[in-house]
């Protein structure tokens, strides 16, 4: 559920407070919620106005960001801690091979920006070779190869994960890749915003070539025949949408039987040199993809490919070149984000030291900023959610009872992860020194792939976390079916947990984050995976049919929003978000119904308990977007764009009509044959 962006408090703008560190008495401090409210707006017109405005006007997005709101000052809040960290690592003779030594050295390489510059391109001239040496389809698919193990992945997609039909067993996925830009329909809309995209696409691939050394004349044509290259392959390349289907994303095949997809690539060779051994067999995720790919190897130049290896190679690795090569990439990701500014260089530093050693921050990061009090508290949330859907299944007049005992032993069995791993991921073979921010990085690439491949012919590690704790965001994991939290989801900038009431606490981390995690589980997609994690069909025919014709009311409630003048969201894609996002506004209305303080009934701020209720959830989206981001989020994510998961879901709860007497003709009145009813 990726969390975007809000805040608490002007005053909070500049100084935000850690959960475990503010010495500021709470008592001085506005409230969370009422601080944040455009009361001049009527929330059942628009109550994400209502409860999010009075900040926006006064917050403005920073020219660095591409929005703004409470995620951004949790990030800004770690980056800091991390900094200090770092800093204090890079200060310390560590022994090596230590997480000081490998922390300290990996953030002196990637700030040192004199030797960066100095160096130039030097640290990528073996690539460059081995590029310059190709000669047939042969060497081609060997080098690219092996740019995939060091970082640079071109041609398509592979990795290794759980098998969707038997999640005991790790397996090795290919899948669809190759573009340069985010997706597919990027090559294909025809509106000027798109059409520019493309022509600027195509200026920055020939920048990125002349700087790299070729003239301007070859740079320019081969700009046009990558754009042309990649054209073919996000024709052959399957919609966003279509991507969420599991069955048929589901296509098991031999090993032997790859050269029937494209025997223009050397599988075998191809296979040892990324490091997959030993397997019989394999997912193929979009075979037609892999059939289209087998034309365009035979069809395009060899020129022209090696100059699509080399364009990629430098741009994958520009933010450890010389600063002209980041400041390109920069200037034509303004195109996506809206961005007006570069990040400082130690934001990120930092951001890239979390992606090659994340856990290792992570580990030093918990010590200090998660305790075990709160990790208490949203333990028992979780259980008291669970218990709500557990209600509302026993409920639901359209399920038959053979699904809902099925349904029942998925939802016991769930398993949750709370802040942080119990079992640390090992960093021992990672290789760090102060050679150059390049090598650092390509060789955190390598060791990732390593780490990855490695899995393969092993037991299923379930107690492994794909996110680090410092992260603000959270995921369901289908195979697992697991719910994971990591800490740094439950911040709300400037308040200690045990300063924040149950009322916002249920709205923000119960509904936002844990009911909706737990959703997920039973959404369009998860809900096709077993108690175990095996993609299987336990629903019967019926079920089915009525839980699909549910769904789909809730496709054309989305449909009809334009957040955009031309670009509306895309309900199908979006369907599991959104019914997560209802389904936990729900479980935790629920769950927040059985609480002492709800029961009380004392108003806060002058605001009622269900009231803070609903501001608490809409309090996780504060915040605002640029419009380039949010067109770039409407062609690329499963997320709707913030607003919508406030207001969106909302006209579907029965409680937010009678809280805020909403009636037949406000705004947010959707008739009752109208709103989505599933969980």
């Amino acid at each position: 559920m990726p969390r975007y962006l809000s805040l608490i408090a002007v005053s909070l703008l500049l100084t935000v407070y850690s959960c475990k560190t503010s010495t500021k008495d709470a008592s001085d401090k506005p409230d969370a919620l009422a601080v944040n409210l455009d009361t001049t707006a009527n929330p059942a017109e628009d109550f994400f106005q209502y409860a999010n405005g009075g900040w926006i006007a006064k917050n403005p997005i920073p020219e660095e960001q591409s929005s703004w709101g409470i995620g951004n000052l949790v990030i800004e809040e770690n980056l800091r801690r991390l900094r200090e960290i770092s800093e204090n690592a890079a200060k310390t003779n560590a022994t090596k091979g230590s997480a000081e030594q490998k922390i300290g050295d990996y953030w002196s390489t990637a700030m040192d920006s004199a030797r960066i510059e100095a160096d130039g391109l030097r640290p990528l001239q073996s690539w460059f070779d081995r590029i310059n040496a190709i000669t047939d389809l042969k060497s081609l698919l060997s080098t690219s190869a092996e740019l995939k193990k060091a970082g640079s992945s071109t041609l398509f997609s592979d990795f290794v994960s759980q098998d969707d039909k038997n999640s005991e067993v790790m397996i090795y996925k290919l899948w669809q890749g190759g573009l340069g830009l985010p997706q597919r329909e990027y090559y294909f809309r025809d509106d000027s915003t798109t059409k520019n995209i493309r022509a600027e696409y195509v200026k920055y691939i020939r920048t990125i070539l002349t700087m790299s050394g070729d003239d301007s004349v070859s740079a320019g044509t081969a700009a046009k025949n990558i754009m042309a290259l990649e054209t073919k392959l996000a024709a052959a390349s399957r919609k966003l949408e279509d991507l969420r289907d599991p069955y048929r994303n589901y296509n098991k095949m031999a090993i032997a039987d790859l050269s029937k997809l494209s025997s223009a690539i050397d599988w075998t060779n191809y296979l040892s040199i990324t490091g997959i051994k030993g397997i019989d067999s394999l997912i193929v995720g979009q075979p037609e993809f892999f059939k289209a790919l087998d034309g365009v190897l035979r069809t395009v130049p060899i020129a022209d490919w090696k100059s699509y290896l080399k364009f990629n190679l430098v741009t994958d690795m520009s933010g450890a070149l010389p600063d002209r090569f980041g400041a390109a990439a920069f200037n034509f990701s303004k195109l996506f984000s809206g961005a007006k500014v570069r990040r400082a260089r130690w934001k990120r530093a930092i951001s890239s030291e979390e992606n090659a050693m994340g856990e290792l921050l992570g580990k030093l990061y918990v010590k200090e900023f998660f305790n075990e009090t709160a990790k208490k508290r949203y333990e028992d949330m979780v259980e008291a959610i669970r218990a709500a859907l557990k209600d509302r299944i026993s409920n639901l007049s359209w399920m038959g009872d053979s699904t809902k005992q099925k349904a029942y032993a998925k939802l016991a069995s769930m398993k949750k992860k709370v802040g942080y791993p119990e079992k640390w991921k090992d960093f021992s073979a990672l290789e760090v020194g102060r050679e150059s921010y390049v090598k650092n990085l390509m060789n955190a690439n390598i060791f990732w792939h390593n780490y990855n491949v490695n899995k393969l012919g092993k037991p299923v590690d379930r107690d492994e976390w794909d996110m680090t704790p410092q992260t603000y965001n959270a995921y369901y994991n289908a195979s697992n079916n697991e719910i994971v939290l990591p800490a740094g989801i439950f911040t709300v900038p400037g308040y200690r947990d045990e300063e924040l009431d149950d009322a916002t606490v249920y709205g923000y981390a119960g509904a936002s984050t844990i009911g909706h995690e737990i959703t997920h589980g039973f959404d369009d997609e998860g809900r096709q995976f077993d108690a175990k994690g095996n993609l299987v069909s336990w629903w019967t025919a019926n079920d089915e049919k009525e839980f699909n014709k549910r769904a789909e009311y809730i496709i054309r409630q989305f449909n009809e929003y334009e957040p955009v003048p031309g670009y509306h969201i895309n309900g199908k894609a979006t369907t599991g978000e959104n019914i997560a996002d209802l389904g936990g506004i729900l479980l935790g209305i629920d769950a927040y119904k059985k609480t002492a303080e709800y029961k009380a009934n004392k108003t806060v701020a002058g605001l009622t308990p269900m009231k803070r209720y609903f501001l608490g959830y809409a309090l996780g989206w504060l915040g605002h977007t640029r419009e380039e981001s949010l067109r770039n989020q409407l062609l690329t994510d499963v997320h709707s764009p913030a607003k919508y998961r406030v207001n969106g879901p909302f006209v579907d709860v029965d409680e937010f009509y009678s809280t805020f007497n909403v009636k037949a003709g406000d705004k947010m009145f959707r008739a009752d044959s109208l709103r989505v009813r599933i969980w």
